[in-house]
């Protein structure tokens, strides 16, 4: 969520003529994040989050839109759409395609603990649970094909030893097929900064936009990746513990899940170590941008090769590792 398209008071003022939120207050850019542009908006009727798409298109939108309107009415903390004087949650602003939601309370947390953990785990299984409910469909644009292409792309621009832990854990992963696995719409992007608590209560899921139909499991394994990991890329196994217990008093891991669970936490290390490289190596311009570092994911995906075999060993019902 940066600033790469700038918005002008009168211009967001014309904007808000087609909402009934009232007459604006103030605006903002947001900073964080790294693929839309983003404002915090007030107005005389509330707080809302307006975003400007800078890559997907007027076709591609109504998949989120519609999603997060169809959770946000079955249960899962988030955002609602705002729809216009049309109906519609989409309109143009700049020459860009934009949507309006509303703003939650709450702010993200740095340093999860167990509790909050446990809150996001909850939301989490029941947001998989009654996703399978919406209708809509939209293939995951960041697997393995993209994963392929963005190594092509960035290799030159690694050392030697970036380069070869890359090509030998894209090898890696071209072994394993999935298609067993329990599929629906998955969040894909559920980092620290797109949950808002107050306290240790979950007040919100937000930033649906890498939203897909994929594998459940690796949406866990993503969302573990970052909640449940230190510093130093080890596996915190207080926090995965709460968070996988909690996940499933919604929806229960089957055997396959259970057996597939380390090649997904390579997986989901692999994709984001790949985007952010590219995101170094060949950056967007923006009036507010933040890139993320890269080195994070290259420690994670480290550290799930190096104890592949431990994650493996667990024998419970959980893919706890």
């Amino acid at each position: 969520m940066s600033v790469y398209t700038r918005v002008e008071r009168a211009e967001l003022e014309n904007f808000l003529c087609h909402y009934p939120l009232g007459k604006l207050v103030e605006y903002q850019g947001i900073t964080a994040g790294i693929e839309n542009t983003n404002y915090f908006v007030t107005t005389t009727k509330g707080e809302y989050v307006l975003t400007l798409f800078e890559a997907l298109t007027a076709e591609e939108l109504p998949y989120f839109l519609d999603l997060m309107a169809h959770l946000a009415e079955h249960g899962v903390p988030s955002a609602h759409p705002v729809a216009d004087d049309q109906n519609h949650y989409l309109r143009q602003l700049n020459g860009k395609p934009a949507a309006l939601v509303q703003r939650l309370s709450g702010r993200s947390v740095e340093i999860p603990n167990p509790r909050q953990c446990a809150e996001l785990g909850k939301a989490l299984g029941h947001l998989h649970v009654v996703g399978q409910s919406f209708r809509g469909h939209r293939d995951n644009l960041r697997g393995p094909h993209w994963w392929h292409e963005t190594a092509e792309q960035i290799m030159a621009k690694l050392d030697e030893e970036d380069a070869r832990l890359l090509q030998a854990e894209l090898a890696f992963q071209k072994q394993h097929s999935h298609d067993e696995l329990p599929r629906g719409v998955i969040h894909a992007d559920l980092f620290r900064d797109n949950a808002l608590f107050v306290g240790d209560h979950l007040t919100g899921i937000i930033d649906f936009y890498y939203a897909c139909n994929d594998v459940l499991l690796y949406d866990v394994a993503v969302t573990v990746n970052d909640w449940c990991t230190g510093e130093d890329g080890i596996l915190d196994p207080v926090r995965l513990k709460a968070f996988l217990e909690a996940y499933q008093t919604e929806r229960r891991f089957s055997e396959t899940e259970h057996h597939a669970w380390p090649v997904m936490l390579r997986a989901a290390a692999l994709r984001f170590w790949l985007s952010r490289l590219k995101d170094m190596h060949f950056p967007r311009e923006g009036e507010l941008t933040h890139i993320k570092d890269p080195a994070v994911f290259r420690r994670i995906l480290q550290h799930r090769i190096s104890r592949q075999d431990s994650l493996a060993l667990a024998t419970d019902a959980s893919p706890c590792g």
